[in-house]
């Protein structure tokens, strides 16, 4: 939270996030995707790598799904999710999403 605030310090047009949720307890994930929610409805464009698919996917106007490095699907985040071979290899079988995309918990 504290290297994503110096960054906007600046008053960026594009903010690149390496992982946002790592490490963070699940009280503080929810909040940190609804910071980023924020940020990018101000007018910042964001380009995120993150673990995290499901979520990352359910608020991405686009995404990507990378595959031992190499782009295997692209398309609308939404559109990914609910594109089954997509939901069969990297989201644990399943399109469906909880909510606003959050991961279920313990995930």
């Amino acid at each position: 939270m504290l290297a994503m605030a110096r960054a906007l310090m600046t008053e960026p047009e594009l903010l690149l996030l390496d992982e946002p949720s790592a490490g963070l307890a699940p009280a503080f994930v929810e909040a940190t995707f609804e910071q980023i929610e924020d940020v990018n409805r101000s007018g910042v464009t964001i380009v995120m790598v993150e673990q995290n698919a499901r979520r990352a996917l359910a608020m991405s106007d686009r995404g990507y799904v990378l595959d031992v490095g190499s782009n295997r699907f692209e398309g609308g985040g939404r559109e990914l999710l609910e594109d089954e071979k997509v939901a069969q290899l990297y989201l644990g079988g399943t399109a469906r999403i909880q909510g606003a995309g959050a991961e279920p918990s313990g995930r």
